[in-house]
């Protein structure tokens, strides 16, 4: 399947198929014949760059049209898309520029200041603010569209590993295809639909619900490139009619607590992935807002694999049944997954053999009676904060380019509303005080060498780091409070 010929040009041309809100609080809306010619043109003026089938073209794009026609003009041609969070750093944009030698990069013009001083060796495309030369008439005739098979590759997305640097995740084209089950099954997406997948562009879970979900059900896609305010996510809903929603827990955890939460008449389909969602908020808003919040669970290298149906009753906690064909197996608590019943499974790391045999997620679960899944903990050290996948490592390095850090250890402390922050346990060198003011500066550091959403809440200070006698640091007593 070509997506962006078989699911996008093959819509009515006159149906709409994406609302976009931009940071000004403008509004625009975007039909499928006009998505198909914009990105048609885009995919030749890549082409014209050199880039052809099976190159990588980066963005780093907020959420807006201009990242959807990037990733729906490599689709056409069989290029290989890497979408990447605004968020990143210099260091983190380094390292996918690394690892993916892209072909070509098309960013926004708000977005040059890290990217340039990660110093690309390829064509930089910037989104120019009436978007002519890339997005518009003067663009070529629009490329034709490539025929591709199913593990053909479309799709790269970096993971935050365990230990280490991220692992470039790589998936087919059958990947695009493939969400269709989920997108009846979990997402509850219908013909005539507005879904609203909150997620930052760049997230492997904004792709697949943000647009390629919602048009694989007939369904229309609503894009948001703003903050996230607890306030106007209800007010957006309300006023643009919402009736599919798709947010991290955090989110529906914030309005929750801080937004006045009120029945939404037009919503009837919400579902959250990336955290546990606790039963407590699953409550709140079937009470205030008259919507079952849906968990599901699903990981880069899968996609979703399990998750609360549209129509089952409400089992708050729950992360649900394991989605239809998808065949899955507990061993010693551990959530194992079979990748050929996985429509969605991914063909491997960039640059490594594709796994073989049950993949093991590194997930406990627990199976009650009636076969519901229920989400126990990480059996590695992934931190999940807010729905984001934080790898220790990447933190501790960051820190670790501060003078006054000697060490540091990174792990997980609990929070009421994002699940767990990042917690950084410092051995700070001779010379420097150990203090609020320098725990502020680690802070500002971090964030400033990585994505922000990374940083370190919680600075602790101490005089060593319990460590085994091979020098691994004991994660498990940090984790108590040690």
């Amino acid at each position: 399947m070509n997506f962006a010929r078989d699911v996008v040009a093959a819509r009515p041309a006159d149906a709409e198929a994406l609302i976009a809100l931009d940071r000004a609080g403008g509004r625009a809306s975007w039909t499928f014949g006009e998505l198909t010619e914009r990105s048609g043109r885009l995919a030749a003026s890549l082409l014209a760059r050199g880039v052809g089938r099976g190159d990588v073209v980066m963005t780093v794009v907020g959420n807006r049209p201009e990242w959807v026609l990037t990733l729906l003009a490599c689709f056409r041609i069989g290029a290989v898309a890497l979408p990447c969070t605004e968020q990143l750093r210099a260091r983190d944009l380094a390292l996918r520029l690394r690892v993916a030698r892209p072909r070509a990069i098309v960013a926004d013009a708000r977005d040059l200041t890290e990217l340039r001083a990660a110093s690309p060796d390829c064509p930089l495309l910037v989104i120019p603010d009436e978007n002519e030369e890339l997005f518009g008439d003067a663009a070529p005739n629009p490329a034709p569209f490539a025929e591709l098979a199913p593990d053909d590759p479309s799709l790269i997305v970096f993971t935050s590993g365990t230990s280490g640097e991220p692992k470039a995740v790589v998936h087919g084209q059958r990947y695009l295809g493939g969400q269709a089950t989920q997108a009846e099954h979990w997402l509850g997406a219908a013909p005539g639909d507005l879904v609203w997948c909150t997620a930052s562009a760049g997230w492997s879970k904004s792709a697949r619900n943000t647009f390629v979900a919602p048009w694989l059900r007939g369904a229309r896609a609503l894009l948001h490139d703003a903050r996230f305010d607890a306030a106007e996510r209800l007010d957006l809903i309300e006023r643009e009619g919402v009736t599919v929603l798709c947010m991290a827990p955090t989110e529906y955890r914030v309005i929750a607590k801080r937004a006045r939460l009120r029945r939404l008449s037009t919503l009837r389909s919400a579902v959250a992935a990336g955290e546990a969602l606790n039963a407590e908020i699953v409550d709140c808003w079937i009470a205030e807002a008259g919507v079952h919040v849906r968990d599901g669970f699903g990981q880069t290298e899968t996609g979703a694999i399990t998750g609360i149906r549209p129509e089952a009753t409400p089992r708050p906690g729950s992360m649900g049944l394991p989605l239809p064909g998808i065949a899955v197996e507990l061993r010693d608590g551990e959530l194992f997954v079979d990748p050929a019943s996985d429509p969605t499974f991914f063909l491997g790391y960039l640059g490594a053999e594709p796994p073989a045999g049950m993949w093991a997620t590194g997930d406990l679960v627990e199976r009650d009676d009636d076969g519901y899944l229920w989400f126990r903990g990480r059996n590695d050290d992934v931190i999940v904060s807010a729905g984001y996948r934080i790898g220790p490592v990447e933190v501790e390095e960051a820190l670790a380019s501060h003078p006054a850090v000697a060490d540091a250890a990174v792990v997980a402390a609990p929070d009421e509303e994002r699940g767990a922050v990042v917690r950084a346990v410092v051995v700070v060198r001779d010379g420097w005080e150990a203090d609020a003011a320098l725990a502020a500066d680690l802070q500002e550091h971090v964030k400033q060498q990585t994505a922000p959403y990374k940083y370190p809440r919680v600075v602790d200070f101490a005089r060593e780091l319990p460590r085994t006698s091979s020098g691994k640091v004991r994660r498990a007593l940090l984790r108590d409070g040690g």
